[in-house]
């Protein structure tokens, strides 16, 4: 796991590369962001960057890039971090009550959504164009709900690992996603 660069120097690469032919993260993008983001974490400043732009992050897929479960699982504890510091900054500014019955209000309508009949939660794209396979995500929005509803247990990074297959007809991808954030936001807010 070391790399020496064009100027001989040896350094310890972050992350192992991606095995044999299979494509992986660029390097220097990882590298740039996750620079970024310590930068942003230890000026201790509110909304340097938030937990949702570091959810949001996408890297391009190059061969002999980072592989990319050990990135990902980085930037899973990035965001963790991101989010329990949003936390105590809200905390500080609204006070426990009222950041309490956001985060409540914010379950309750992803909750609403999730109750809605199967095969009916999400916009479903043209017959001729692909979405989420609609039996699938309703088996996630199922085990959500309970959590939501119950405390049934699930993580946030089992949420953030969630995938589907593509089917014609299917739920439309932007509002499954959504989604998804709004229950790791909900989530990480409950620490």
């Amino acid at each position: 796991m070391t790399e020496t660069p064009t100027d001989g120097r040896r350094t310890t690469a972050l992350f192992p590369d991606a095995p044999g032919r299979t494509k992986g993260y660029e390097k220097r993008a990882v590298d740039h962001f996750l620079a970024r983001a310590r930068e942003a974490f230890e000026s201790d400043a509110d909304g340097t960057l938030r937990s949702t732009e570091v959810r949001a992050t996408a890297f391009p897929l190059v061969r002999g890039g980072y592989a990319i479960a050990p990135v990902d699982a980085a930037l899973g504890r990035v965001e963790d971090a991101f989010a329990a510091r949003e936390r105590e900054h809200a905390l500080s500014r609204l006070g426990a009550r009222a950041w309490v019955a956001e985060t409540r209000d914010t379950a309750q309508v992803v909750l609403d959504r999730l109750q809605r009949p199967r095969g009916q939660r999400f916009d479903r794209v043209g017959f001729l164009r692909y979405g989420y396979r609609v039996d699938e995500v309703d088996v996630a929005a199922d085990r959500i709900a309970r959590y939501l509803a119950s405390g049934d247990p699930i993580t946030a990074e089992q949420v953030r690992a969630v995938a589907f297959r593509m089917e014609r007809g299917g739920y439309r991808e932007q509002q499954v996603d959504a989604v998804l954030d709004a229950v790791v936001e909900v989530m990480l807010a409950i620490g």
